[in-house]
């Protein structure tokens, strides 16, 4: 169900200042390595006066690069539309097809389906000037940019696994679930991937880079399997106790929970340091061009990234000291930290043969 928020730059002092013309805050100097004419950019930004996001990120963990946002740009206002992974996708697809773009902005952990969306011709062309910053990997021909690493972490109920010792990797991951297969009916979760494009992502991943995948899929089938279209679902089942442990979670989400209730348990294991990210592109025909623009500048920038470190979403540059970075994310790995590009290849798993091909795999796997 469509969730729409609107984030408003509301205070009179503000609009006052934005209507005489003021620049907004960060614009009074132009940023190291800017352009000298970028303080243009900002000043059609401001007489634009709105940027539209179409998110998966839910307004708790957005709410501060929002917030931080509206700080540095007052005369901005942000209308934020969590609409989920396959939801946006299809928004932008419906709104195309009408020739009615409404989105300036699609931001989603859904690498895939947004690479899709840049392959049809969706998502505008541009150089931020803080790609310098940025790994090799989180461009995509400038229309395509990481803005977060993610790890995919396994979460575990301390108290209800008891005796059972929690499994470090992947592999003793496969040999946990089989051992003990009879005591977890009904306790191990995962993503959903038919439900999930986030869960897609992270099975599909694990198809194409690893040996072992259907292994853990058959060993998953053998426990009376629970597969939600949520974390959230997840986080509650796990914190409850109705499940013992899960896999293939959000690990930046799980590390979070794990902070706030002592009996989670967060692993990131070494023999599989797979991690994701929330990418974001500029939609083609963006109703407002110049503040889409400076929105993912400011995504990508220390500022932008250190509000989402802080709130959560670990930040893809290592000069963020705020929360996790992806150096810190690495250490946590054993080093062996290993980030999904965003390249060309994320569209073999939306091709509709390979993603035919993947959930008849995944259903045979899953009867054992």
């Amino acid at each position: 169900m469509l969730t729409r928020r609107h984030f408003l730059a509301a205070t009179g002092a503000l609009v006052s200042a934005t209507a005489a013309g003021v620049a907004p805050s960060w614009s009074q100097g132009v940023p190291s390595g800017y352009p000298a004419d970028y303080k243009d950019l900002v000043e059609k930004a401001v007489k634009e006066g709105a940027v539209s996001i179409y998110t998966s990120t839910d307004d708790v963990q957005g709410r501060p690069l929002i917030e931080a946002f509206k700080a540095a740009f007052p005369g901005i206002r942000v209308d934020y539309n969590d609409l989920g992974t396959n939801g946006a996708y299809n928004r932008v697809i419906s709104e195309s097809a009408a020739k009615q773009v409404g989105s300036d902005i699609v931001w989603t952990s859904a690498m895939d389906l947004q690479m899709v969306l840049v392959s049809k011709g969706q998502a505008e062309t541009y150089k931020s000037p803080e790609i310098a910053h940025l790994p090799a990997w989180a461009n995509y021909n400038d229309s395509l940019y990481a803005t977060s690493v993610e790890p995919v972490a396994i979460m575990y109920n301390k108290s209800q696994l008891g005796a059972l010792k929690p499994p470090q990797t992947r592999a003793e991951l496969i040999a946990f679930l089989n051992t003990n297969k009879d005591a977890l009916k009904g306790r191990v979760a995962s993503f959903d991937p038919e439900k999930s494009g986030t869960g897609f992502l992270f099975f599909n991943n694990d198809a194409r880079t690893t040996k072992d995948t259907w292994d853990l899929v058959k060993a998953f089938g053998g426990t009376d399997p629970k597969v939600y279209g949520s974390s959230g679902a997840m986080r509650e089942k796990i914190s409850s106790g109705e499940h013992w442990i899960a896999f293939n979670v959000i690990g930046s989400y799980a590390i979070e929970w794990a902070k706030k209730n002592s009996n989670l348990g967060v692993i990131l294991t070494p023999d599989h340091a797979a991690a994701f990210s929330r990418v974001a592109n500029i939609s083609k025909g963006a109703p407002h061009p110049a503040a889409a623009r400076i929105f993912l500048d400011f995504l990508l920038s220390q500022k932008g990234q250190t509000a989402m470190a802080g709130s959560g979403a670990p930040a893809i540059r290592t000069d963020v000291t705020e929360g996790l970075n992806i150096a810190k994310l690495n250490e946590m790995a054993g080093g062996k930290l290993k980030p999904i590009p965003v390249s060309a290849a994320l569209l073999e798993g939306a091709d509709p043969k390979n993603r035919a091909e993947f959930f008849q795999k995944w259903k045979q796997a899953l009867r054992g």
